[in-house]
């Protein structure tokens, strides 16, 4: 049985939410990340509406084809990719 999705992801990417309160980003839940830890935060509201909706569309597409098995290995594709460029 293959783990679920974002267990996949947990040990590779934290997705942290924050608001900008008083000019200062504060994080909406704890997180592990150990002290004095940087991050690069990159605002994602430059999308429409309608754009956003695409995007989770996207998204919730590719999750359900990855859950179902519909994978491609990185590595295999990316030599795919260096041998095509060729």
């Amino acid at each position: 049985m293959k783990p679920p999705i974002d267990a996949c992801y947990s040990g590779l990417m934290q997705v942290l939410r924050a608001r900008v309160r008083n000019g200062r980003l504060v994080l909406d839940e704890p997180t592990d990340l150990p002290e004095g830890a940087e991050i690069e935060l990159m605002p994602v509201d430059d999308l429409d509406d309608d754009e956003r909706e695409e995007l989770h569309r996207s998204l919730e597409a590719s999750i359900a084809e990855a859950e179902a098995g519909d994978l491609v290995d990185g590595p295999a594709f990316l030599a795919q990719l260096r041998a095509q460029a060729r």
